[in-house]
């Protein structure tokens, strides 16, 4: 998948199914989380510099392999 250099947005990560697989696989909770809806603007590049504080690296880069494979 084009990750668009980490510019792409969890909305368009969330329509892709191969992308919503590998949320649902690595991080199944943070697609109940009731704040979702409104991350959806937020670029992958946001994300990733928020998770780096409530997330072990290794679990950052399985879940960045899984989406450039999706």
């Amino acid at each position: 998948m084009d990750l668009k250099r980490n510019r792409i947005t969890v909305g368009e990560l969330l329509d892709h199914p191969g992308a919503r697989a590998v949320f649902e696989a690595k991080l199944p909770a943070a697609l109940r989380h009731p704040l979702l809806g409104a991350a959806r603007t937020v670029t992958l590049e946001q994300l990733l510099a928020l998770a780096g504080s409530y997330l072990p690296r290794k679990k950052i880069d399985e879940i960045m392999e899984g989406l450039r494979r999706a």
